[in-house]
């Protein structure tokens, strides 16, 4: 029986629409190969363009029709024209914070076949999957602009950090150490200068590590992480 699946196609802006086309030529390709799936794409075509029109990213039911589908294929969004926090805020925090995407993940690898920076890194010696918590933090939203406009006007950005939040993913992080060959997880933050929510943060993963005994675990701040990744 032949499976079938439908896909919301948002290119969005930039890079998006060649990324996203040339994407969906592939997926085309592998179900005709395969021969045991079908894919129907939805093409919406949000981003700045239609904020241009519309004055928003995507229509105020754009969420109910993404839910029709079993996934959604995104590309870029972003205009040198339009404020970064709104075209963000606008379209992929709205999609993100919609289906709570808390997990954002990120395998990278070395593929056969082609030519990387790394050029003298064999297959198998490049193979990190980098999971970063996608709801909360910095992306909660919380915060506000007083005496707007005035000599002594405050903008305040607070991240906020739940138990349950920070919890669920580090769990999938270290679900995915689990299954992985090393069974190794690095929690990489920046606990010393952001003492409450990055401290908590940290905690957590300790005591999650309890739970998962075969995966090995270590911290790192952010700023030698980001040397370690370049070495």
């Amino acid at each position: 029986m032949t499976r079938s699946y439908r896909i919301a196609s948002v290119p969005a802006d930039g890079i998006g629409p060649e990324v996203i086309d040339a994407g969906l030529e592939v997926l085309d390709a592998v179900a005709s190969r395969d021969g045991g799936f079908k894919l129907t794409v939805d093409h919406y075509d949000w981003g700045s363009n239609w904020y241009r029109k519309h004055g928003e990213f995507m229509p105020a039911d754009g969420l109910a029709w993404l839910r029709t589908a079993d996934a959604i294929y995104f590309g870029a969004v972003g205009d040198p024209n339009i404020p970064d926090h709104i075209s963000l805020w606008g379209l992929r925090l709205q999609i993100c914070q919609g289906f709570d995407q808390y997990a954002n993940v990120r395998p990278t690898r070395i593929l056969p076949g082609v030519t990387s920076p790394l050029r003298d890194v064999g297959i198998g010696d490049l193979d990190w999957v980098i999971v970063r918590e996608n709801s909360e933090g910095e992306y909660a939203g919380q915060g506000g602009r007083t005496h707007r406009g005035l000599p002594e006007e405050v903008a305040t950005e607070t991240a906020i950090f739940t138990r349950r939040g920070v919890e669920r993913i580090m769990r999938f992080a270290f679900d995915i150490a689990r299954s992985r060959p090393r069974k190794h997880l690095t929690v990489v933050t920046k606990s010393n200068a952001q003492r409450h929510g990055m401290v908590f943060w940290d905690e957590i993963a300790a005591l999650v590590s309890h739970d998962y005994k075969d995966v090995t675990w270590d911290k790192e701040l952010v700023d030698a992480m980001t040397m370690r990744m370049v070495r």
